[in-house]
């Protein structure tokens, strides 16, 4: 009888805990400080951080400039929003309003190459396409596109190029 009470009580202990419940989902203990531009399943690949802006992104911010950004996929630039969440129509009577801050400071030395931002706007899954411009390179902007959903832009400016995805929520 020993034997079996050395087992009967650890294998009922593993039994026991495998048939609990939970009353709700766990959460994980840590918050990430960057979420996916339009979620899980969007297929948007930039992440929209919440944290302090790159140093070299920071000038004529003071602290820590603490605000909404994504990063440009090869670091170049940095889309400061000021209108997060973007959005199609804003009935509130803000705007998309998005500085633009470039890694690189100096423009190109072939003067054939203009300084304007250039971005082209492609809708995920579509053949929407819409361009815009930044007179004089990166920079405030406005930043209105025709439809909701994950964009993919593609940034040129003074010979620099970069990519990224922006969402644009219904109103």
């Amino acid at each position: 009888m020993g034997v079996w009470r050395r087992f009967l009580l650890p294998a009922s202990v593993i039994l026991l805990a495998g048939c609990t419940t939970t009353t709700g989902p766990t959460e994980p203990a840590s918050v990430p400080v960057a979420t996916p531009a339009g979620g899980a399943g969007t297929g948007c690949d930039s992440r929209i951080e919440t944290g302090s802006l790159p140093e070299w992104a920071r000038t004529g911010f003071s602290g820590d400039a603490r605000m909404p950004h994504v990063m440009g996929d090869n670091g170049d630039i940095v889309a400061a929003l000021f209108g997060h969440p973007l959005r199609l129509n804003r009935t509130d009577g803000s705007s998309n309003k998005v500085l633009w801050v470039s890694r690189p400071a100096v423009n190109s030395p072939d003067p054939t190459v203009s300084p304007d931002l250039e971005i082209t706007a492609i809708l995920a899954g579509t053949d929407t396409r819409v361009t815009r411009e930044v007179t004089g390179g990166p920079g405030p902007s406005s930043l209105d596109l025709p439809q909701a959903g994950c964009w993919r832009l593609e940034l040129h400016w003074s010979g620099h190029t970069d990519t990224m995805d922006l969402v644009y929520a219904e109103s």
